[in-house]
Order: C-alpha cells, then structure tokens, then sequence
C-alpha cells in the first residue's frame, strides 16, 4: 500500500483466493509474491516490485522459508517485505527472540527478497506494461499559500498541547477565522479543498517540529506519555487490568473457564484449536464519535490478532495451567497506540486472575519523521494519535525483558532502512523495559 503514490487517488483491488495448500509452503508469502507480481506488470502506476518471506529460528540457525516441521520446532515466525532497496513490511511473533537476532534476521531476508524483486523484474521486462497516467489529486495552491501566509501560526498554536480536545477545539476556531478571511475569496473551492489545505499546513509544523528533536506535547523523542495501571477494577471478573498511557485508556478483562470452551479451528492451517482467546474492541465513543456499533472492524481484528501474538508465548502450557483463558480489551479512551496498551492492560488482567505466565509482556510504539531533501531521519517513542497520522511509520514492538514476542509495522513512506530499523528496536526495548520496572511490576508483583 505505501508504494502507490500519494495522490492516486483510483480504487485498486486484487484478490488473492487459495487454491490449494501446501503446509510447507507459506500461503500468505505465496500470495504477497503473487500480487507484487501482478501490480508490477500491470498499467496501474506502483513503486514496486516486492519480494516476501517467512523467517524461522530453528536451534540456533535462521531458516529461510521454513517448513512445516521447522516452524513447530522455531522460536520465531518473521515476515518481510521489501523493495530492492528498503523493508516495507515486518509482521512477527516470537518466543522471546532477542533484538540482535531479530535484526540479522531481517537483513537476511531482505537480501533474500532482493532475489525475488530481481526475478519479478525479468517478467516486468518480458511482458509488463507502460504505466498509466492520471489525473492527480488537485489542491489549490493559491489557496494554501494564502492561509500558509496568513495562519501557519494559528495552527501551530493549536496543535501546541498534549491535550487532544484542546487541540481539536483550537482547530475549529482557526477554521472558522480562515473562512471569515477567505472563504468569499475561495468560496468554489472551500468546501473541497479546506481540509486538504488544513492537512498540509498540520503535517508542515508537526514533521519541522519533529526533525528539530519537538514533540507536538512538548516531550522529548524518548519520552514516554504519563503511565498509570490499575489491578482488580472489576470486582466480580476473574482478573482485570486498566492501563493509562496519556489520554491512551485500555481496561482489559480476562475469564478462566474448563478446557471445553477452547475455541475450536477449521481453517487452511493445522491448528485446530485455540486455548488463548484475545479480543479488542474500541468504541466509536473513545475517539469522541457519534456513529452506529456495527460489526468488529478488520481493524479490531488486526489488533486483536497482535495482543494474541504478543502474549501467547508467555501463557503457561496446558499442563502447568489446564484452563481455557480469553481476554477482552476494551478501549476506554483513545489518543494512540491502544494496541500496545491493550498488551500491557492484558498481561495485568492476567496476573490479576491468578494465571501464571512466564514473564510480563509490555508494548510500545515507534515513529519516524523524515526529510528526503536532506536524507535525515528522526525516530520518536510512543506516538500519539496527530504523530500517527502526519508521521511516516507505525513500528509496534511488543516483548518482555527477555525478548522480543511482537511486531506490527504500518509504513506511510517507500521503506526502512537498516539503520532506522535497529534503531527502532533499541529505542522500544528502553521503553518497554521502562514501562514494566516503574509502572507494571510495582502495580502487581
């Protein structure tokens, strides 16, 4: 998704069905290469192709595409995604893989992958087709120098507060004085076009701000929002877990039942039962929206799925603990990274519940922010919700002391380098290590 351009604006879809399952052979990995394939020698304007793989650790060695046998037997299950040059994609879950292995990890697979692009590439050259031209996205840069001219300042002011409802607030008085001031002027155009302009002229402050070490709430790069947790909130459930990070509120709730209630699999894959259940709700009322609950958005889902991932390794095996277990996390309140609140919330729900998992599980986000013109990058801990959405990256890192036990990246830019990736690793692990020693730990032993 990242490697389409910014302002192609033309609904894509492809569709990927499984035909046919080989358990050696990942359909997920199959499916990426498939679709790079595809996209690349199509018309429609990518900045592909990609190659994708699955990474094992299996006794000590990292395994390439690793069978079936080879997977029950590894402590990691690492997916990459990558151009020739940088890695658009990281999905991982593992038992407490250590972040100097995870990184040779990933530089293996992307020279692996670089393979992949270069195999495309010769279909691309065989049979691809010319790139179509389109229509891009109109802003009215008349319009937007105006305001630029007139109010940068006044959007500066607005987004200077580590309160979401004051800056939202002072955002709407800044709208409704441009208009007095331009709205005649621009009135074609006004409707369509003010919340493009506002967009840009927000992303223009908050990625200057950024690149000079400034954060939107006054922290510094490495700092952490205000943490609290709370155990036992709940008094008739078995265990819960509320837990703050800024104006970031996950309570999550976990129940025991008999190993009946295991949820039972039919799928593509040879799992046929699952003992962990994790579900993630949020709320249309925990962003401050008024709309209809419909059914569990994908997104609910992907979230879900990561606090599964991320806590799984630590849940006692059925001989030390033979009890089925689901934990719900509900968003109370949503400024940011709620997934990786909902992690740390679930590890205090279970504790609190009496099951006695191998080690404590916090999460935490990563950022970044960079210039292409100058090539320097800035990478920022635990981003809230306005850096999530004028920043470039989304890096979700979830793991005990020990290690490593998930990751989710969301990219908005062409790629990681290397370099940004090891220091996105080192910089979450300080947090993550921070979050459980001055906030989890001392909340329940």
């Amino acid at each position: 998704r990242p490697l389409f351009p910014g302002d192609f604006r033309n609904d894509v879809v492809v569709t990927c069905t499984v035909m046919s399952v080989d358990r050696d052979c990942s359909p997920e990995a199959a499916a990426m290469v498939g679709v790079s394939a595809c996209l690349a020698v199509s018309n429609i304007p990518w900045g592909g192709p990609i190659g994708c793989l699955e990474v094992g650790y299996v006794d000590g060695q990292i395994v390439m595409n690793p069978n079936q046998e080879q997977r029950h037997n590894s402590k990691l299950n690492l997916t990459v995604a990558a151009t020739k040059e940088k890695v658009v994609m990281i999905e991982t879950e593992a038992n407490e893989v250590k972040e100097d292995i995870l990184m040779e990890c990933i530089k293996l697979a992307h020279e692996t992958n670089v393979k992949v692009v270069e195999f495309i590439n010769t279909i691309v050259d065989a049979i691809g087709k010319p790139k179509f031209t389109f229509e891009k996205a109109a802003v009215n840069h008349d319009m937007l120098d105006d305001l630029c001219e007139y109010g940068l300042d006044k959007i500066a002011y607005a987004l200077d507060t580590d309160d979401k409802n004051v800056r939202e607030a002072r955002l709407t008085e800044a709208v409704v004085d441009f208009k007095e001031k331009f709205g005649e002027k621009y009135a074609e155009d006004w409707d369509v076009q003010i919340d493009v302009c506002l967009y840009k002229m927000q992303k223009k402050i908050v990625k200057k701000w950024l690149l000079e070490g400034k954060r939107v709430d006054g922290r510094t790069p490495d700092e952490i929002r205000p943490l609290a947790a709370e155990v036992g909130v709940l008094p008739r459930v078995h265990g819960s877990g509320l837990f703050t990070r800024g104006q970031t509120q996950v309570l999550s709730v976990c129940t025991l039942n008999t190993l009946s209630a295991a949820q039972k699999l039919d799928t593509i894959y040879d799992e046929t039962e699952r003992r962990y259940i994790h579900h993630y709700n949020m709320p249309q009322w925990s962003t401050g929206e008024a709309r209809a609950s419909r059914s569990t958005s994908r997104r609910e889902i992907g979230h879900g799925a990561l606090a599964e991932k991320a806590l799984l390794p630590v849940i006692p095996s059925v001989d030390e603990f033979p009890y089925a277990i689901r934990v719900v996390s509900e968003v109370v309140s949503s400024n940011g990274s709620t997934s990786q609140a909902s992690i740390c919330g679930s590890t205090l729900a279970l504790m609190d519940a009496g099951v006695p998992i191998k080690r404590p599980v916090a999460g935490i986000s990563c950022g970044l922010i960079s210039d292409k013109e100058t090539g320097t990058w800035r990478t920022f801990t635990d981003i809230q919700g306005v850096e999530d959405f004028h920043g470039e990256m989304d890096f979700k890192v979830a793991g005990t002391k020990k290690g490593i036990t998930a990751i989710q990246m969301d990219l908005k830019n062409d790629g990681l380098t290397m370099a940004i990736i090891k220091n996105a690793l080192d910089i979450t692990y300080d947090a993550r290590v921070q979050i459980l020693d001055q906030i989890m730990l001392p909340c329940i032993a």
